[in-house]
This record gives C-alpha cells, sequence and structure tokens, in this order.
C-alpha cells in the first residue's frame, strides 16, 4: 500500500468528481487505522470491509462496490461472499491465490537476510512451520500475526458467489497487455454463469511494485469509465 496510496487517491478523487462516494479503507493495523500490524487478522480484516459496508450503505444509499487492489481483492469476494455475491466488485489486478501471494512475502525475509548477510538463513517451509506453530515472523520491518497469514494462505479469489457485475483491470508493461490465463479462466467461469464482466488489460507500470511512486492514469480513466457505464445502463 505505501506504494500503490497515490494511485488509489488519484482513483477515488476522479470517481468522486465523476458523482460517486467513496470510502477508503485503511485495513486493522495499516496505514492510518488504529491497532498494530502485528495484532491484524483475516477475519478482522473481512469484518472491517463488511462495517464500512454497512456504514457506506446508511450514509449514502444505493448499491455500494466493494474495491480492491491485489490481495486486497481476496478480502473483498471473501466478505461479498458473506453477502450472497450482492456487491458489485470493482478488482485491481487480483490475487487468485493467497497461498502464492503469502509464499511471495515470505521471500521478501529471504532476500534480506541475502542483503544483511546474516548468518541465521531461513527457508520458506521454516517461516511456514514457525506461523502454523504460531510464532510471528518479522518481514521488511512488519510483524505477521500467525492468524493473519493463516487466513492468506487459504484464501482464494471467491468469485462462485458472484452474483453483480464486476469490472476487473490488469495492468502489464508490454505494449499490448493481455488477462493473465488464469484470471480469463475465472473470468470465463463468472460469465458462463451469468455474470456480468467488464475486463481488460492496460498497458502501464505495476506502480505495486515499482521503486518510486508511480501513475498509471489509463487505469484511472478506465475504471471511471467502466463505473459510469454501469450506472448509464442501470439508471
Amino acid at each position: 500500500m505505501n506504494k500503490s496510496r497515490r494511485m488509489v487517491a488519484l482513483a477515488a478523487r476522479a470517481l468522486a468528481a465523476s458523482g460517486w462516494a467513496v470510502l477508503l479503507l485503511d485495513l486493522d493495523g495499516c496505514g492510518d487505522s488504529c491497532g498494530d500490524f502485528g495484532a491484524a487478522t483475516w477475519s478482522g480484516w473481512t469484518d472491517d470491509v463488511l462495517f464500512a459496508h454497512r456504514w457506506a450503505n446508511e450514509r449514502f444509499g444505493g448499491q455500494c462496490w466493494l474495491w480492491g487492489l491485489r490481495a486486497g481483492c481476496l478480502v473483498a469476494t471473501e466478505a461479498n461472499a458473506r453477502l450472497g455475491g450482492r456487491a458489485p466488485l470493482l478488482l485491481w489486478q487480483p490475487v487468485l491465490s493467497g497461498r502464492l501471494h503469502l509464499t511471495q512475502f515470505l521471500r521478501l525475509k529471504l532476500a534480506y537476510e541475502v542483503l544483511g548477510e546474516s548468518n541465521q538463513r531461513t527457508g520458506i517451509k521454516a517461516l511456514r512451520t514457525r506461523l502454523s506453530e504460531g510464532t510471528p515472523v518479522e518481514i521488511a520491518g512488519y510483524v505477521l500475526n500467525p492468524l493473519l497469514a493463516a487466513g492468506l494462505d487459504h484464501a482464494e479469489l471467491r468469485t462462485e458467489p458472484q452474483l453483480a457485475p464486476v469490472v476487473w483491470r490488469e495492468v502489464g508493461a508490454e505494449a499490448e497487455p493481455r488477462l493473465a490465463p488464469a484470471s480469463q479462466a475465472q473470468i470465463d467461469g463468472l460469465r458462463a454463469r451469468g455474470v456480468a464482466v467488464d475486463a481488460v488489460a492496460l498497458s502501464g507500470p505495476l506502480f505495486w511494485q515499482t521503486v518510486e511512486i508511480a501513475e498509471s492514469l489509463t487505469l484511472v480513466q478506465s475504471t471511471v469509465a467502466a463505473l459510469e457505464a454501469y450506472y448509464v445502463g442501470t439508471s
């Protein structure tokens, strides 16, 4: 999120200028929220999303979309499953497998150990064992709660209960990017069940992992246009 906050803010402002009410949510232990990241849990994050969904519905009415980025899409779809799949979804670069995503995060610790020339090298299997035994692991300055790790490890993008429309956006560095094959399979499954899916791959910087803060205005514009088209189509 340190790398992505700029892009999220740009998109939120653009959506607000287009007439949408946008609530940016810092999950427990993240950003400006209360709590410590080391105490955050997967179920707690899901509860945060459901609380925010209720608050937005009570305050603004209408149909409240859930917007997720990367692993946030896993949280959003899990929360929406508890809503019966009734909330429309805006998915940016969705992670499909929480287990794979957790492995990639754990690899950061290995990279730091190599760069720091530590004498105590730890493998992925050993880190997973520590977490499964209830021992927190510090990675890149963040303490990872075993309960958060376990929730992420078992999470998969939950689209089976989805009923409402989905806007799916991916970004690639290629001149003509394409949706990842695994993403396309998920999208095809949604469409086969009659779910309306607007899925596009766009060319732009991978802003969530660039060294410097990067912007993809094409992604912002495409997102606003997709939601405006949905509003026009349902009004």
